[in-house]
C-alpha cells in the first residue's frame, strides 16, 4: 500500500466517523439515516448520469452492494438507538475487517502477507477490548447484535464493492450508482417500517442530514478506488482506525466516558495501523 493510498484511507476514516457522529445527534437515527441515504442517492445519480454506462454484468454487483448498505445502514441505525457512539461503533466497525480477511483468504482474491495478518490482528484485539464495555458496564445488550449484523452487512460490501469497482474500472461511476441503488431499496425498507413518520424532519435535520451525506459520499468513494489499487482486506482493515476517531468524538464532543480500556484499546488500533506500514 503506497504512501498516498495510506493517508487518502485515513481522510476517509475521519469522515467515516464524523457522518456517523452527526446521524447520532439526530433525535430519530433511523429518520437521520434516511435522510442520508436519499440526499446521497440523489447525489450519486447525478453524478452517475455524467459518467459512461455500466457493462451489463456491473450491475449485478451493483444491486448486491445495494443490498449490502441498505441492511447495513438498517442494523446501524438501531443499533445507535441502544447505545452510545463509542461503543456501537467499534463493535459494528471492528468485525468488519475480520469478516473480510477470512473470506479473501479463503477464496483467494487478495494475497496477504504474514506480517499484514498480524497488523490486522492486533487491531482487531484493539477493536475487541474497545467493544468490551457493552458487556462490563451494565448497557444495552441489544446492541450487539444490531452492531455485529452492521458488520456482517459492512464485509459484504466491502468485498462485492471491492471486485465490483475492479471489473467495472471506474469508482467515480461505480460508485455514483451504488449510492443511487441504495438509496432506490432503503427508502421503501423505511417506510415498511415505520411509515411516513420516517419523513417527519425538520429543516435542521434536513441539514444535518445533506451534510452528514457528503462525508459518507466522500469517504466510501475514497475507500473504493483505494480498494482499487490495494488489497482489500488491508483497505477495510485500515479503515477501521475510524474507530479511534470516533472514540475521540465521542469522549470531547458526547462527554462520553474515557476508562483505561479504551485507552489501551486505542494504543492497540494505533499499533496496528503503524505496522501495517512497516
Amino acid at each position: 500500500m503506497s504512501l498516498t493510498v495510506f493517508l487518502a484511507v485515513l481522510g476517509a476514516a475521519l469522515l467515516h466517523a464524523t457522518w456517523n457522529a452527526l446521524i447520532k445527534t439526530g433525535a430519530s437515527k433511523i429518520a437521520s439515516m434516511f435522510i442520508l441515504t436519499l440526499v446521497q442517492g440523489i447525489a450519486g445519480f447525478c453524478i452517475a448520469l455524467s459518467q459512461p454506462w455500466p457493462e451489463a454484468h456491473i450491475w449485478l454487483w451493483l444491486g448486491a452492494s445495494g443490498l449490502f448498505h441498505a441492511g447495513y445502514k438498517l442494523f446501524l441505525a438501531f443499533a445507535y438507538e441502544q447505545g452510545d457512539l463509542s461503543r456501537v461503533y467499534p463493535i459494528a466497525r471492528g468485525a468488519a475487517p475480520m469478516i473480510v480477511t477470512l473470506v479473501s483468504a479463503l477464496l483467494l482474491i487478495d494475497v496477504i502477507q504474514p506480517g499484514e495478518y498480524g497488523a490486522i490482528a492486533l487491531l482487531g484485539l484493539g477493536i475487541a477490548l474497545m467493544a468490551r464495555g457493552a458487556f462490563a458496564h451494565g448497557e444495552s445488550r441489544k446492541l450487539v447484535p444490531l452492531a455485529l449484523g452492521s458488520a456482517c452487512m459492512t464485509a459484504g460490501y466491502s468485498l462485492v464493492d471491492g471486485l465490483g469497482a475492479r471489473e467495472a474500472g471506474n469508482a467515480v461511476m461505480y460508485v455514483g450508482w451504488l449510492f443511487a441503488l441504495d438509496a432506490a431499496l432503503f427508502t421503501p425498507l423505511i417506510l415498511t417500517l415505520r411509515g411516513r413518520v420516517a419523513l417527519r424532519a425538520s429543516g435542521k435535520d434536513w441539514g444535518v442530514g445533506a451534510l452528514a451525506a457528503s462525508a459518507s459520499y466522500g469517504a466510501y468513494a475514497i475507500a473504493v478506488w483505494a480498494m482499487t489499487v490495494a488489497p482489500i482486506a488491508l483497505v477495510t482493515a485500515l479503515r477501521e482506525t475510524s474507530i479511534l476517531f470516533a472514540v475521540l468524538i465521542g469522549w470531547l464532543v458526547f462527554g462520553d466516558r474515557m476508562d483505561r480500556g479504551k485507552a489501551v484499546a486505542a494504543c492497540l488500533i494505533v499499533a496496528g495501523v503503524v505496522l501495517m506500514r512497516l
